[in-house]
């Protein structure tokens, strides 16, 4: 089952954005060249090793510019691909072809460099329990995009956005007064706008952890820039109470030894603020 922010809603209204952004009035380049009665066909090229991502949203777009466009998928979302495989091809209208190609392109070269960091990544800690997970640090308006990507390389999505699930930081912890004065006035929120939202809070250090323990009524705790040693302990500390994550700073070179911390997660922002997108070109035949 698809996430609830994968809804054909918000797939529809990202890709009439992005046409709008892209083709505006109209793309002169191809209509001005072009016989409107020309059809053509196009294949998509890789031109990179790593894991496909965006396969499905292509179709998507080709079929919302130009429904009569035929979509021949052949390598699916998630499946290992190499220089010179062929992931799709389209046949139609060669103006339409050429005017949605961009957005095409655009959206699975993102997608396929996401999917494929975090593919190489998730097989690092396969010996542990831990799961890689997204953060917010997404590209604006692209987030759905960049979030269906982890899934697609084997991550796990943490919240969408500021809505879905509560997550009390460090600003918050600390403009509220402390721990305890945030959880409580956050349950009491969410209470009076019977709202059903699990809730997240960070800690810094051993006490906050423990403080945590103490007032309780949340559902997972951020491990928040902590060494190995206070990590370990912290888990141990943990039990079974709560989820945790590990979270802050955490690069390819550290994800192993933080996930043998015994974390349940890992959020790493560079899974989609860092990444190269795989090398993915359309070409005509």
């Amino acid at each position: 089952m698809k996430p609830t922010y994968l809804s054909e809603e918000a797939i529809s209204t990202f890709i009439a954005s992005a046409f709008a952004e892209d083709i505006g009035p109209g793309d002169y380049s191809s209509l001005s060249s072009i016989p409107e009665n020309k059809t053509g066909q196009a294949k998509l090229l890789i031109k990179g090793d790593g894991i496909l991502a965006g396969v499905e949203m292509a179709e998507k777009i080709f079929k919302t510019f130009d429904p009569d466009l035929e979509v021949e998928l052949l390598i699916n979302d998630g499946d290992h691909v190499k220089f010179g495989d062929v992931g799709l091809i389209v046949r139609g209208s060669s103006i339409s072809i050429l005017s949605s190609e961009r957005l095409v392109l655009n959206c699975m070269q993102r997608m396929s460099g996401i999917a494929t960091l975090t593919h190489r990544l998730t097989e690092k800690i396969l010996h542990t329990k831990a799961r890689l997970m997204d953060t917010r640090k997404t590209t604006p308006n692209f987030r759905l995009m960049e979030k269906w990507a982890v899934l697609i390389g084997g991550g796990v999505n943490h919240r969408y956005a500021l809505y879905d699930m509560v997550m009390l930081k460090d600003n918050h912890v600390d403009f509220a007064g402390g721990i305890r004065q945030a959880i409580t006035s956050c349950k009491a929120y969410l209470e009076a706008n019977n709202l059903d939202l699990k809730i997240e809070i960070e800690t810094r250090n051993l006490d906050e952890v423990k403080e945590v323990l103490t007032v309780g009524g949340v559902d997972q705790i951020m491990l928040d820039n902590m060494d190995y040693a206070t990590m370990r302990e912290a888990v141990s500390l943990i039990g079974d109470r709560y989820k945790t994550e590990a979270s802050g700073g955490i690069t390819e070179e550290t994800l192993v030894d933080v996930a043998d911390c015994g974390v349940d997660y890992i959020s790493m922002g560079a899974l989609t603020h860092s990444v190269k997108s795989l090398d993915i070109s359309l070409k005509a035949f």
